[in-house]
């Protein structure tokens, strides 16, 4: 039998609790981490590619603007409604009932939800569709009266998506409730190129003015308005795609309507919703509208695409590292959170420290990677076109800020999906309401000072503050996270990361002083070389300090490529 790492083993187990099921937990959550990160990783990929298509076409813009208000309408209304239950209230009900009843009790609920959901949204929509106006005009009061039209011709289009938003987060769930996770990982990958494909094929050739203008991106575009409406046109296309890729892992011969409001799974959903849903309304009435109103009143225009170009860049990391240990963790998670045993318990805190120590190897050598690269990777990703070098200045200022909580932020949604496997989701809105009114608090006192950036400084507060208060609960809640030597990790990675960011910073300037930044080839160089060298400095480092998550991780993922 092949010896488990101590360094996942490090609290005694009990002779009913074997060494072999413990590697095996670990091995699968490392696979599911890994399919899910790689599912991640060409999403993000596709989602800069977004990115740097609408920056290119149309800069800091008052039409991007009109863009970006008509997707956050209905995304808003996704992550309040279903989005962000999905996890919370959904997976764990479903883990438990496939776990204790069987595959046959699990596709009657789900049928149930499907119908329900589809009942709420079709509604919510209708309303979209005839309230346009108002709620354009409530979400961004600074546009002008051009500027809300368009933005609410746009919404029409996108408020549909809403729909097949819903059916795709029933179908990921009962997905990752099964332990299957491909095809939820790459679904965002279609989703972010439907937009893409949508402005070239979608935008009649005759309104396209071609022009030489660099290597980078070998045309220049002056597109009219009837590109944006294919860029939401190719949102919704996005959502209906993404949906249908989740057919192929599902029974689709059990799938039906099914108006069983009384299966006693319904109330279990509705328990762990209710806080979910308090904590979302909050963050979407207060936090997102509160700020975006605030950006949109701000002295820099465009500012709402400073902010979401800055947060697609967060994302990268946060979904690479967080967002995938936390998804391949929750399912397992919840098994074991079934049990009231203390084998269940040992289990619970052994595969959550598992996740802590793995994101915290993880995130911290990549925060600090971005913040030393963050102007060569704004400029290769963003600059050209309409997007003009005082724009790459301003995102990479929004960026470093928000950078200082997403530690934070990792360590975070890990302890909130423990909260949530234990079909806990009250204490989690509890710490986000308290962690909401810090952000507000912190924004009203730094706006007349800081503008935008307070609202990048007081996010990572927010992180900050939820993070810390998460994790004290927790730690009394399941009585202590064992002998995880979470500091010891923590401090051996740091201290590799900061040599890594040290060779990164220097490595940059001299290759800044000898090629300059100008040129496609020149600013992949400042970003390519700069990565290799501090990436080697810290896996050679790691290997020094024995950060044994690192190598465990790393001789996993040898041994399966490796046969």
């Amino acid at each position: 039998m092949t010896e488990t790492p101590t360094v996942f083993s490090e609290e005694p187990i009990s002779p009913s609790t074997s060494e072999l099921e413990q590697e095996a937990t670990n091995a699968h959550v490392a696979g599911a981490t890994g399919i899910i990160a790689l599912g991640n990783i060409a999403s993000r990929i596709l989602g800069l590619t977004r990115e740097k298509t609408l920056a290119y076409f149309f800069g800091a813009s008052s039409q991007l603007d009109a863009f970006r208000i008509a997707v956050l309408v209905p995304q808003t209304f996704y992550d309040l409604l279903i989005g962000g239950h999905v996890n919370g209230a959904i997976v764990p009900v479903l883990t438990e009932i496939v776990t204790v009843e069987g595959r046959d009790e699990l596709w009657k609920v789900v049928n149930v939800l499907v119908t329900m959901l589809l009942m709420i949204v079709s509604a919510l929509v209708i309303v979209l569709e005839i309230f346009a106006p108002q709620i354009v005009a409530l979400t961004a009061d600074g546009f002008t009266e051009a500027n809300q039209a368009l933005a609410t011709d746009l919404l029409r289009i996108t408020a549909p998506a809403l729909i097949f938003l819903a059916l795709f987060a029933i179908f990921s769930g009962t997905l990752y409730a099964l332990k299957s996770f491909t095809y939820p990982a790459f679904a965002g990958v279609m989703f972010n190129a439907s937009i893409v494909i949508a402005i070239f094929v979608l935008v009649p050739p005759a309104e396209l003015l071609i022009q030489q203008e660099n290597a980078l991106f070998p045309f220049h575009i002056s597109l009219p308005a009837t590109a944006v409406t294919a860029a939401a046109t190719g949102w919704f296309i996005g959502a209906i795609v993404q949906m249908m890729i989740q057919m192929p892992g599902l029974q689709l011969s059990k799938l039906r309507i099914s108006f069983n409001w009384r299966h006693p799974a319904l109330k279990s959903v509705v328990f762990l919703y209710a806080p979910v849903m308090a904590s979302l309304l909050m963050d979407t009435l207060v936090i997102r509208f509160f700020s975006y109103r605030l950006a949109s009143q701000s002295n820099i225009i465009g500012s709402l695409s400073y902010m979401l170009q800055a947060t697609t860049l967060i994302q990268l990391p946060q979904g690479l590292v967080a967002t995938a240990i936390s998804i391949a963790i929750l399912p397992t998670l919840a098994s074991q959170a079934v049990s009231i045993l203390d084998d269940g318990v040992r289990a619970f805190r052994n595969t959550l420290g598992l996740g802590i120590r793995l994101a915290t190897t993880l995130i911290i050598p990549a925060t600090l990677g971005l913040l030393v690269l963050a102007v060569p990777i704004v400029r290769l990703l963003f600059e050209g076109g309409e997007f003009t070098p005082a724009d790459t200045e301003i995102t990479v200022l929004a960026l470093r800020l928000y950078l200082f909580g997403l530690p934070f932020a990792a360590i975070d949604l890990l302890l909130v999906y423990a909260f949530y496997a234990r079909k806990d989701t009250l204490t989690p809105a509890l710490i986000g309401l308290f962690s909401h009114v810090v952000y507000i608090v912190t924004v009203l006192l730094l706006f007349s000072q800081f503008g935008l950036f307070s609202l990048m400084i007081a996010d990572s507060v927010k992180h900050m503050v939820h993070a810390v208060i998460s994790g004290i609960l927790l730690h009394r809640r399941i009585e202590g996270f064992g002998q995880q030597n979470f500091v010891q990790t923590a401090l051996k990675t740091s201290l590799a990361a900061g040599v890594m960011s040290v060779v990164g910073w220097v490595s940059l300037n001299w290759l800044t002083d000898i090629l300059g930044t100008f040129g496609a080839l020149n600013q992949i160089l400042l970003v390519l070389i700069p990565s290799i060298l501090s990436g080697s400095i810290f896996l050679f480092l790691a290997y020094l300090l024995k950060i044994e998550e690192l190598r465990w991780l790393l001789g996993l993922v040898r041994k399966r490529l490796v046969p």
